[in-house]
């Protein structure tokens, strides 16, 4: 009887060893950013226009959660060999698809900027916001959706995707070409945003532009952060102050003036 007792007992002592094990591997893989990827870098310098040639590649490994969206894989690189370089890419630079362009040097071909898995989505802003104009192929913006709700005058802000690739401002792929334009002449066309999406959240934003107005805000290209369960915001927020979250940018919840009252 103690013989089985103890046999049970080793057992058992196993079986925790090899699950503390396996816990602190799992621990220890997402603390330091989970499984590897190789992605392409450049050996050395390769200027504006330049081929891009095998001797002109080297790979490095990153671990999944810092990889960027836009940064080229080890696997994709019969991709891109043949292509150009629209910006100069420092030695030991991540090499990224938006870097790429085709034999014009001042237009990037839209379709070598998706990558494998997405499509590109084009979405019309508000012509009056002129901040949009301030976005460049390359940025990564947040997506968001005012919508009403029936047919009460009841409105919510939605978070629909957060850290969403541009692939285009306007009619221009290239963020030189974007950059070197005159700001203060906002046309129709300047109101285009090009994003790169899977087919599901192609679709979410496809319902949201029919269901209401669509608005981003820019995001620094080295956050990678996402927030998680962001409640819908109704417009009664506006008129609650004890709702009304409290923000880094704010002294607290003040009540609205309402003209005529």
């Amino acid at each position: 009887m103690n013989r089985r007792a103890l046999f049970i007992a080793l057992v058992f002592s196993v079986l925790g060893v090899i699950l503390l094990v396996l816990y602190q591997q799992r621990f220890i893989a997402e603390a330091s950013g989970g499984e590897k990827i190789k992605l392409l870098i450049a050996l050395k310098p390769i200027e504006h226009g330049k081929v891009i040639t095998e001797d002109l590649l080297a790979t490095r490994e990153v671990p999944l959660a810092y990889v960027e969206d836009r940064a080229i894989k080890e696997v994709e690189k019969a991709k891109i060999l043949g292509l150009r370089v629209g910006n100069t890419v420092q030695a030991q630079q991540t090499l990224m698809w938006t870097d790429l362009v085709t034999a014009n040097e001042d237009h990037r071909d839209l379709s070598s900027l998706v990558q494998p898995g997405n499509r590109a989505v084009t979405i019309q802003m508000q012509e009056q916001t002129s901040s949009v104009a301030l976005v460049k192929p390359g940025d990564y913006v947040d997506v968001f959706a005012v919508m009403q709700q029936g047919q009460s005058d009841l409105k919510f802000a939605v978070v629909l995707l957060q850290r969403v690739l541009v692939l285009a401002a306007g009619l221009e792929t290239s963020p030189d070409v974007v950059e070197a334009k005159d700001k203060t002449r906002f046309t129709a066309t300047d109101s285009l945003l090009t994003l790169s999406l899977t087919v599901t959240e192609a679709q979410l934003l496809a319902l949201a532009q029919e269901k209401g107005k669509i608005a981003i805000a820019l995001r620094n290209p080295e956050d990678q952060r996402t927030a998680q369960a962001i409640p819908d915001m109704s417009s009664t927020t506006l008129f609650d102050v004890k709702t009304r979250p409290v923000t880094p940018h704010s002294q607290g919840p003040q009540p609205l003036e309402i003209k005529g009252q």
